[in-house]
């Protein structure tokens, strides 16, 4: 069959037409093709057991935050944390639930239950990798940096908010899914504080501030929440029962059934496979799967997709500045689809790249994906082994790590400096989507944001391009031109935004013009709005019978007015390469209309 090579690189058929599929693997691969040896292996088990030690508690804690028993969040890092290492197209990511997912994925498990969950992140990994096999891995390059920064200081804020009832040990009951309506139940619950798990939660919270000062190979959410654990023991056996304990821990709180056996914190079994549709919905009952349930989780499922894409991707662009690599961002898509889609069967909830396990994993000297599937194999030896000392955790000092958490994803310092240093517009949207996220919800706020970064872009752009008049005398290519010959320049793009202001400048003052020369060789693209606005200009010279030259067009332009009905007519309007051209052939009209 025979082929050609197109302008971008693809292979594509005369005959058929044919689907360019990514590569998955790609940062496998790549770390392949480098040279891999004993010492890079020994580099990614090491690094793999810190960060493994790192995502234990960090899997826990957002997991309960989201509205789930802690082990779904541990599942998560270890199905689909080594699925998306093997198959993505990020050499360094980590993967696992994060925190920027708290705030859309809590109103899911309030509305659908676990069940609900499970599947809307199945329908999210089918998008993410409908978006890879499209080859839209770029879309990053689209989201405008105040609307990022917008939404995950809003988020910040939601998720420290949400802590407040286990860091103080409130009595609020279950938390809803408004913003408001949980800060004010939170407020009026004040006055049921709990000392002892405040002590614990402020405890917790000064050790994992201050322990990195001391340039210890261990992670400070690890000796956080083994003081907060301690403390929370001696706690319950000096001051509660086995009956109503004076500390909540993961144990107190959460039950499990599995296997036949029951208990109570995590069980210690690996992940295995379930129906999601299988688990319980809001009510407890298993859900029952129907066309109207994927119907209504479809916009979550997007909602939940485009966040992980984004997130995915940023940390790809983080992790490449840090090891000066490059990833496929397509790739990684499909590989986070495939994570997405898989880890649910084993109760895994939503999977992304993390930054900060990553950044972790990069500084504890990785060198290919196995890093992050030894980091998996950590978390998986934790819930077989530790289960039960996982148990002892206390919420309050979960709360606390989940602070410190919200605290890094605020970016609190480029948030202020943005806020000083931006030009107003951007610093519009950055309000309007932290405001948005925080009272609404994270898909609004980014809707909104974008929309308004569009605006404000068409209305910088409109700002760019202009239409002159050339004085003739002055301009050496156009010299010696008659008085009934007028010439214009237009700079800048033909858009929507400004084809309408640009091409109704036009309007003729002088009735002595009967020729018109527009110089548009700084004219790079028009679209359908700007080829409208041309075709009315031009039937409006043609009433009033004046002549047309358009100068400079590229010839791909030419192209696309051709299409659109707009072509040569003789004496009257034509194309010329450049102003000299133009010039000789206003010249030959005006001495034919003279004749």
């Amino acid at each position: 069959m025979a082929r050609v090579h197109s302008s971008e690189g693809h292979f594509m058929s005369r005959q058929r037409f044919s689907v360019n599929l990514p590569s998955i693997s790609t940062g496998l691969r790549a770390a392949w093709r480098e040279g891999y040896s004993l010492l890079d292996l020994r580099k990614d088990v090491m690094a793999g057991l810190t960060v493994g030690t790192v995502a234990v508690p960090l899997s826990m804690a957002l997991a309960i935050a989201t509205g789930v028993p802690p082990q779904h969040g541990l599942y998560t890092a270890i199905v689909a944390g080594a699925i998306i290492a093997l198959t993505g197209g990020a050499r360094f990511n980590v993967s696992g639930p994060t925190a920027a997912f708290i705030v859309i994925l809590f109103p899911i498990v309030q509305q659908y239950g676990l069940g609900g969950l499970l599947i809307a992140s199945m329908m999210a990994g089918i998008i993410l990798m409908i978006l890879g096999i499209t080859r839209m891995g770029r879309l990053i390059e689209y989201v405008p940096y105040p609307v990022v920064l917008g939404f995950t200081a809003g988020i910040a804020v939601v998720i420290a908010v949400l802590q407040i009832p286990d860091f103080l040990g409130l009595s609020v009951g279950q938390l809803g899914e408004h913003f408001v309506e949980n800060l004010g139940r939170i407020v009026t619950s004040l006055p049921t504080l709990n000392p002892l798990e405040f002590g614990i939660g402020a405890f917790s919270l000064v050790v994992m501030l201050l322990w990195p000062r001391l340039h210890m190979p261990v992670p400070a959410p690890l000796v956080g929440l083994v003081v907060g654990a301690i403390a929370a023991y001696g706690a319950n056996q000096w001051f509660g029962s086995a009956d109503t304990p004076a500390v909540e821990t993961i144990a107190s709180r959460f039950t499990w059934e599995g296997n036949g056996e029951t208990g109570t914190g995590i069980p210690p079994i690996a992940p295995s496979f379930v129906a999601p549709w299988l688990l319980p919905g809001p009510d407890g009952e298993p859900l029952e799967l129907s066309f109207e349930l994927i119907r209504a989780l479809l916009g979550p499922a997007f909602a939940i997709a485009m966040l992980g894409a984004i997130e995915s991707l940023l940390c790809a662009v983080v992790s490449d500045g840090l090891t000066k690599t490059k990833h496929d961002p397509n790739a990684e898509l499909v590989g986070q689809g495939l994570g997405n889609i898989i880890a649910p069967l084993f109760g895994g909830i939503t999977a992304t790249a993390a930054i900060a396990r990553t950044a972790t994993n990069i500084r504890s000297g990785a060198r290919s994906p196995i890093a992050a599937v030894v980091h998996s194999v950590v978390v998986l030896l934790a819930v077989i082994v530790l289960a039960g000392l996982l148990g002892l955790v206390p919420m309050a000092a979960l709360a606390a790590l989940l602070f410190i958490i919200a605290w890094n994803m605020s970016e609190a310092r480029h948030f202020l400096h943005t806020m000083r240093s931006a030009p107003p517009g951007d610093v519009v949207i950055l309000v309007i989507c932290f405001g948005l996220t925080v009272l609404f919800d994270m898909v609004l706020a980014v809707a909104v944001g974008m929309g308004l970064a569009a605006a404000l872009f068409i209305r910088r752009m409109t700002l760019l391009t202009t239409t002159d008049r050339i004085e003739v005398e002055n301009h050496p290519a156009i010299n010696g031109l008659p008085s009934e010959v007028a010439v214009y320049e237009i700079n800048g793009p033909l858009f929507f935004g400004v084809a309408e202001k640009a091409l109704t400048s036009l309007h003729l003052v002088d009735p002595k013009v009967r020729i018109v020369i527009i110089d548009m060789h700084d004219v790079p693209s028009m679209d359908g709005t700007a080829i409208v606005a041309l075709r009315s200009l031009i039937d409006e010279m043609h009433r009033e019978s004046v002549a047309l030259i358009l100068a400079g067009l590229p010839t791909r332009i030419i192209v696309k007015l051709r299409r659109a009905g707009i072509r040569k007519t003789a004496g009257m309007l034509t194309f010329c390469r450049d102003l000299p051209r133009a010039r000789l052939v206003a010249l030959h009209w005006q001495k034919a209309k003279t004749e």
